[in-house]
């Protein structure tokens, strides 16, 4: 990236101005010493053993990989990041260390007009032309295994398979990321996989060593607040956004450079669940976003989502409080609007889960001519780590030529042999520049070229290990985050920080992330605390720069921009013997017209008689299709079936469930009974229903959850009143 404006830079930057503060010799800790990461891996303890290579030599440097200039390219003489990131990259085989536990569709993708504005690159220039794709969603902690609905980061990678190449668009359904340096990665990693002496927990934040070493990362505080919001447990994959993560570049046809954050936005909206409903739904059906999607595509009711970007200019990017290389860091959509150029739709699901899904090998080098890198440190590691992941992984350098992963367009070189060659190459020249295949592949004017750019006026030569001090303000956009959020939200962070933290047996790395907490934001800090019942005991944290009040964006939240809708959402009816089949009709027909599915679930797999004798066919079973699989839900047994009803304990908790998730209730007048015995009061989410009041019912499941029911509820998802905010 070009030389970034440096109003209060003086020279190059220390130690002590990056996120390495930490790093000082430290007094010995009390509750009330720790700076910001004021633990952080100091060995200055006589005895104590010293962090090596695999070869045994002794590193002074384990947070930062060496790059030209603070912000400049990493280098691949890091023998020590190589060497690491390799290692960890080939640990297990054959299924991916991250991101294993993933589903997958094919579908196309088209620009809209105007996109070819910011870039030459030919699947952009033409909206007739439908660009095949392939996206898979994933969990990232878990193993193919684990279920799909843990409290996690969930990946978003597409495949575009253009006519200059393959480009493989690959983040996350969060825009920003733990770490800033891809160098920590593998500790990243390890840290939050199951604990290796006892194998577990599986697919989960909930213990010690992540903890451990989130609280001891404070660049990780930003992400920390999404992952505890309710964007780490969506309703479904079809209902999540999807983000680039990193700055990227975009090259136009004349040369000139745009710099953008990639987004996908769902076309449904985003949506998520709750906690408890989210643990229920792992115990009913582990499969719940798989089937979800297969659902829907088999059903031809095919998700989309619209790709957009934050486009700037050099001179925009240098004007920010933050640097837009830090992948800790998002922009605002308030200050810079995302500028929509194509929309994504899936149509097709795979037909060999293995063959596709699995084998199916992402980049984020995978680029085309008019996309090109920044040199934020994440990036610059992934270009490497992605490569050599796939050589272990899918047994070779020859990982391209299978099917999912083979470009639609020409592709020729002098690449030869190697494991699992599949193409017979003809002829005697493996090499480049040759005389002796005049007819064969030759450099192109028109090929990928990498933008040239002035290397953060450092000196040529300059080799550093350092963190930019343009990276060091780790808190205030996770404020931001929290000041974004709507109040319900909020209780739902709160009440997520709550729960890891209660699982965390080191009191010492509660206490820490206490601190942090306070620090983010101090009515967090403090309900925490309070909830937890350790009010008081928080480590004091000195942020190694100053938090800044930053404007709310409110474009973060999900329930302050939810759409009124319930297209591609899925209604639960609980019947019984004796059911009035018109109101059943009825509230399908218009759940139907909405773009909803209806689901019946009776006591028997069979279905039950309606009043006038007909048998309806069930879906589900009342235990085999809890209420925590349904967006909204209808009670309407017949008078006669309920006294059985009111003795199943599933009856009951299937109301209850309904209620507790705060989901709206369409119950006929007989079902009564049925919601006293669940505890079920009376409010704007629970509509009486028959045939005249179905209308009333389906305007009410579209404006969503009933949230002004939850501070009232008992249990799991009740609302963690706010104490006073101390003073900061």
């Amino acid at each position: 990236m070009p030389t970034r404006a440096k109003p209060e830079k003086s020279a190059a930057p220390t130690k002590s101005d990056t996120p390495r503060t930490e790093r000082a010799p430290a007094p010995a800790k009390t509750a009330s010493s720790v700076g910001e990461g004021g633990e952080l891996h100091q060995r200055a303890v006589a005895g104590d053993p010293v962090l090596t290579t695999n070869q045994g030599t002794p590193v002074s440097d384990d947070q930062n990989s060496l790059k030209v200039g603070a912000r400049g390219p990493t280098l691949l003489e890091d023998f020590h990041f190589r060497e690491k990131i390799t290692h960890f990259d080939h640990e297990r085989i054959p299924e991916r260390i991250v991101h294993a536990r993933g589903s997958a569709a094919h579908g196309f993708f088209q620009a809209y007009p105007g996109a070819a504005k910011f870039s030459k690159a030919a699947f952009l220039a033409d909206p007739k032309v439908k660009t095949p794709v392939f996206t898979r969603f994933s969990t990232v902690a878990g193993g193919a295994g684990s279920v799909d609905l843990p409290r996690d980061v969930r990946g978003f990678a597409v495949k575009f398979y253009t006519s200059e190449g393959n480009f493989d668009l690959v983040g996350n359904n969060i825009p920003v990321f733990f770490i800033q340096d891809s160098i920590k990665f593998p500790d990243l990693i390890h840290a939050v996989k199951m604990e290796p002496d006892r194998g577990f927990p599986q697919n989960a934040s909930a213990h010690d060593t992540f903890w451990d070493f989130v609280s001891l990362m404070p660049e990780s505080m930003h992400m920390l607040m999404w992952a505890m919001s309710d964007r780490a447990i969506p309703r479904s994959l079809r209902m999540i956004e999807g983000f680039g993560i990193h700055t990227f570049k975009l090259i136009d046809a004349a040369g000139a450079v745009t710099y953008v954050k990639w987004h996908w936005r769902p076309a449904l909206g985003a949506q998520s669940v709750v906690w408890d409903e989210a643990v229920k739904i792992c115990g009913a059906d582990q499969d719940f976003h798989r089937r979800d999607l297969f659902a829907a595509i088999t059903a031809g009711a095919f998700p989309a989502w619209e790709l957009s970007i934050q486009a700037l200019t050099e001179a925009q990017a240098e004007a920010f409080e933050f640097d837009v290389l830090d992948p800790t860091k998002l922009i605002p959509e308030e200050q810079y609007p995302l500028i929509p150029i194509g929309k994504m739709t899936l149509d097709r699901w795979p037909e060999n889960f293995f063959a596709e899904t699995e084998q199916v090998a992402f980049h984020p080098g995978h680029v085309v001519p008019g996309i090109d890198f920044t040199d934020d440190p994440l990036l610059q590691g992934r270009l490497f780590s992605y490569t050599d992941t796939q050589l272990k992984r899918l047994g070779g350098p020859n990982f391209h030529e299978l099917p999912i992963n083979r470009p639609k367009c020409p592709m020729h070189n002098f690449q030869r042999d190697g494991m699992a060659r599949q193409d017979v190459d003809r002829g005697r020249v493996s090499y480049e520049p040759n005389s002796l295949a005049p007819r064969g592949p030759r450099e192109s004017a028109s090929g990928f070229a990498t933008e040239p750019a002035i290397l953060d006026g450092n000196r040529p030569g300059d080799k550093v290990r350092l963190r930019s001090a343009t990276f060091a303000d780790h808190y205030s956009q996770a404020r931001m985050f929290w000041k974004s959020m709507t109040p319900t939200e909020r209780t739902h962070i709160a009440n997520a920080f709550t729960f890891e933290l209660s699982k965390v047996e080191t009191i010492a790395i509660r206490t820490r992330m206490l601190g942090h907490l306070n620090v983010i934001e101090p009515e967090l800090g403090a309900r925490v605390a309070d909830a937890m019942g350790m009010a008081g005991q928080a480590d004091a944290i000195t942020p190694a720069r100053p938090v800044m009040e930053l404007a709310p964006s409110p474009a973060l939240s999900i329930l302050g921009k939810a759409p009124a809708t319930i297209d591609g959402r899925k209604i639960g009816v609980l019947i019984a013997d004796g059911f009035d089949a018109a109101v059943v009709a009825r509230v399908r027909a218009a759940a139907e017209a909405e773009g909803a599915t209806v689901e019946i679930v009776a006591p028997k797999i069979g279905g039950a008689a309606a009043a006038d004798g007909k048998k309806l066919a069930a879906d589900h079973t009342i235990s085999g299709g809890p209420s925590v699989i349904f967006d909204a839900v209808v009670v309407a047994p017949g008078a006669a079936a309920v006294p059985d009803l009111l003795a199943d304990a599933s009856a009951i908790d299937w109301v209850r469930d309904a209620f507790g998730h705060c989901k709206v209730i369409g119950v006929v007048a007989a079902a009564q009974p049925l919601l006293d015995r669940a505890g079920v009061v009376s409010d704007a989410g629970v509509i009486p229903l028959d045939a005249k009041s179905v209308p009333a019912y389906i305007t009410a499941a579209k404006a969503g959850r009933i949230w002004s029911r939850e501070p009232t509820l008992r249990g799991p998802d009740r609302g963690v009143p706010a104490p006073a905010p101390k003073k900061r």
